[in-house]
């Protein structure tokens, strides 16, 4: 059944390994237990003084309790200590100014690097006084590092998802290269692995200009030694590692760090409302509907409403509520809801905002627990609004009302003919699920979908979701055994860590796949460290979408192309891709588009290609792609794409300029007609009906062959008109004919696969 509860969730757990890691797991409880006690008394001491940041020497004790390598340093109170603090590790040493408030050493003039002698550490520390001033509360004496490679490494808070992991390209020039990734705390092994991976720069990590290549386990120690931090001392809010330096041997060393305290910080966790899947089944399957503003004026949303739900075929009970009375739509409207004496399972609402409020004691004696609330005038509008809908939700809460919207473009549910939205669209019944938090962006999609073909699960403008969320949204799709498929048009979220903990869940068995609004460098918020500078909204979202296996997109169209794909098409088992074209150079633009979407273009076995010379004549490429050259035999190329599927070699098929003949033809044909008058019209026609049964048969093998070889095969028609689609549905089949009309949106839609599939393996 849809929307029942879903299996018992897994707990994730930060340095989540296999159990033959036992070595790391025991490592990191002794490091634990051992500096446990100066831990506290660090942060304590911060308290009792009323300081926010730690000096660097407290921020790297505590970093070293955690796995995390630092730099071997003396704390020195006065000149003379420094001397001989310089003495005892050995020429050439570091000299910095140590004091809680001495953030920015560097701009203030406070380290001084390759001292030699101790006369330079004197002088260095002269003028370290004199620019510290009162701040100073003494001096580090470190050895100086050599290293040609800096990283930075780093924690900061989010105010939506909590704990945020950041690693990149460090140094001086941290802000201006901004070379840097990020994922949320608690950070799996796993994790920090993809993200040493994944920064532009990451070839520094290997050998290079006679240093050694990087310790990537001491580096992944590094990562998940920030987490497992934040996980014990949720107070700590920032640590900034910069630089990271990497010696000549390929060892990490912290030479700098910043910690800052919070201790009204709490852990974000997240909280779940007494929420079940199944309370949202009315809205998608009411027995019967109260529309309360229903209206006989055409272009109101109390009559477009009325009248799509009633045109859409929707076969439960409307009942319509007009204080005039009167015919709406053909229908008798009822004056009043008391004057309804069937029971109502939903009520879709569109009366002013300031006289919602009042309607909900007349909806709890009624019996009616779910409200669609189409009316704006809420909180998207002004602090009145604001004001009206926190009212409004403690009301319904308190009478047992659950509300979807306010502010919303309505709902949909193809499988009972249900389209409850501004929008006379009937897009057919398909997998795929889709909410958005824009009501004009979700009935776009709708419309597209219904041209395209795509089959929708179900629609939901989620408006300002002042009680039901995209959260819940997610939690009911996970549970519904018809959806298969997810897209989300998102601007924010009302519960980041719940979003983050439901997807992540959820992208496990169905691809997510969403497309954010308002994604600008607004909101970046002036911070102590680097780290938090660093940390835009932007970077902690696409974070969020990695770590949660969610499909990303940047256009509407891509959106749409990867639901039709995700739902017609088996996953790619890997990222190698067997290309079939009508034409060279359309072979030639996909596989450069394969190169740019890291999709690999393999030459073809031998076998494979002494099977491909006696179908083809012998000036053909004998390489990936195959070119037909321009043969029109229709076997030909189902032939060659079942000889690609069934290679070891191939993960996936893209075909180009075999389906679109019938237009090419039709051309012809017209031409020829006006021409030409030797040739019979009935001839002519027979030509286009023999393409048009062509391109059918071969929508049916291409799915069938899908079935037997579980790989997908991708196309690219060769011409288009307006009633084409991209997705062709086979009968008794569960895989669909998918076909684009450029090689760009056929490539972008594989990487997309093959990124999700790499997520699910």
């Amino acid at each position: 059944m849809p929307f029942q509860q879903p299996a018992e969730r897994r707990r994730w757990k930060t340095n989540e390994r296999p159990t033959s890691n036992i070595q790391h797991r025991i490592l990191k409880i002794f490091l634990r237990n051992n500096f446990k006690l100066d831990i506290k008394t660090i942060l304590n001491k911060a308290v009792d003084s009323a300081r926010s940041t730690l000096s660097e020497h407290e921020s790297k004790q505590i970093l070293q309790a955690y796995g995390i390598p630092v730099v071997k340093e003396t704390v020195a109170r006065s000149v003379d200590d420094s001397l001989a603090g310089a003495n005892d590790i050995g020429f050439p040493v570091v000299l910095k100014g140590l004091g809680a408030n001495l953030a920015h050493k560097t701009e203030r003039g406070l380290v001084h690097t390759h001292l030699k002698t101790l006369d330079d550490v004197r002088s260095a520390a002269e003028i370290i006084e004199q620019n510290a001033g009162d701040d100073l509360e003494g001096f580090l004496v470190q050895p100086h590092i050599e290293g040609k490679r800096e990283w930075i490494a780093g924690l900061s808070h989010d105010e939506q998802f909590g704990p945020v992991i950041m690693f990149g390209a460090g140094g001086i020039l941290t802000e201006a290269i901004s070379d840097v990734t990020f994922r949320l705390a608690p950070l799996s092994y796993e994790d920090a692995q993809e993200m040493i991976h994944e920064i532009k720069s990451s070839a520094l990590l290997d050998n290079f200009r006679g240093e050694e290549k990087i310790d990537r386990t001491q580096l992944i120690q590094v990562l998940t030694g920030l987490s497992n931090l934040v996980q014990d001392h949720p107070e700590i809010v920032e640590v900034d590692i910069n630089p990271l330096i990497t010696t000549p041997a390929g060892k990490l060393l912290a030479v700098d760090a910043l910690m800052v305290v919070d201790n009204k910080q709490e852990e974000i966790i997240a909280p779940r409302r007494d929420f079940q899947p199944d309370d949202l089944r009315p809205f998608f399957y009411p027995k019967s509907i109260a529309f309360i503003g229903a209206s006989s004026t055409m272009g109101k949303w109390g009559h477009m409403l009325v009248a799509n739900t009633k045109s859409g075929g929707y076969a439960g009970e409307l009942y319509l509520v007009n204080p005039k009375g009167g015919k709406i739509v053909g229908e008798e409207a009822s004056k009043s809801l008391s004057d309804i004496h069937d029971p109502v399972d939903l009520a879709i609402v569109t009366i002013p905002a300031e006289h919602v409020i009042s309607l909900i004691p007349q909806l709890k004696a009624k019996g009616i627990q779910h409200m669609l609330l189409i009316t704006s005038g809420f909180s998207e509008t002004d602090s009145a609004g604001k004001k009206r809908e926190k009212e409004l939700v403690a009301s319904a809460a308190e009478a047992g009302i659950q509300i979807l919207g306010p502010n919303t473009m309505g709902i949909c549910n193809p499988h009972v003919a249900l389209n409850c939205t501004s929008l006379p669209v009937q897009p057919r019944p398909g997998s795929t699920a889709l909410i958005s938090q824009s009501g004009n962006m979700g009935t776009q999609f709708l419309a597209f979908a219904e041209h395209q073909g795509i089959g929708i699960r179900g629609f939901c403008g989620s408006g300002n979701e002042a009680m039901t969320t995209i959260e819940d949204f997610l939690e009911a799709f996970e549970a519904d055994e018809l959806t298969k498929t997810v897209m989300i048009y998102i601007e924010s979220v009302k519960n980041g860590r719940r979003f983050y903990e439901t997807a992540r869940r959820l992208g496990k068995i169905k691809p997510i796949i969403l497309m954010k609004g308002g994604q600008s460098q607004a909101g970046i918020k002036a911070a102590a460290s680097h780290t938090g500078a660093l940390s835009t909204d932007a970077g902690v979202f696409n974070a969020v979408c990695k770590q949660a296996g969610i499909v990303k997109v940047e256009q509407s169209m891509d959106l749409l192309d990867l639901a039709a794909a995700f739902s017609s098409l088996p996953l790619p088992r890997g990222n190698r891709a067997g290309i079939m074209t009508l034409g060279g150079g359309w072979g030639v633009v996909t596989a450069d588009l394969c190169n740019e979407y890291h999709i690999d273009v393999p030459d073809l076995s031998p076998d494979l290609i002494r099977q491909i010379d006696s179908l083809l004549p012998p000036f053909w490429s004998r390489s990936n792609p195959i070119d037909l050259v321009g043969e029109h035999n229709d076997t030909l190329p189902l032939t060659i794409i079942e000889a690609l599927l069934k290679w070891d070699g191939c993960d996936a098929v893209i075909n180009l300029g075999i389906m679109g003949r019938k237009h090419l033809a039709g051309l012809y044909v017209d031409a020829v007609r006006q021409s030409d008058a030797m040739y019979e019209p009935e001839f002519l026609d027979g030509i286009k009906e023999a393409q048009t049964v062509f391109e059918k048969r071969y929508v049916e093998k291409i799915a069938r062959l899908m079935e037997i070889y579980q790989k997908p095969v991708i196309g690219v028609s060769l011409l288009t008109d307006a009633m084409d689609r991209t997705t062709y549905v086979v009968e008794n089949c569960p895989y669909k004919g998918i076909f684009y009309t450029t090689p760009e949106r056929a490539v972008k839609t594989l990487a997309k696969m093959v990124e999700y599939s790499e997520y699910r393996l």
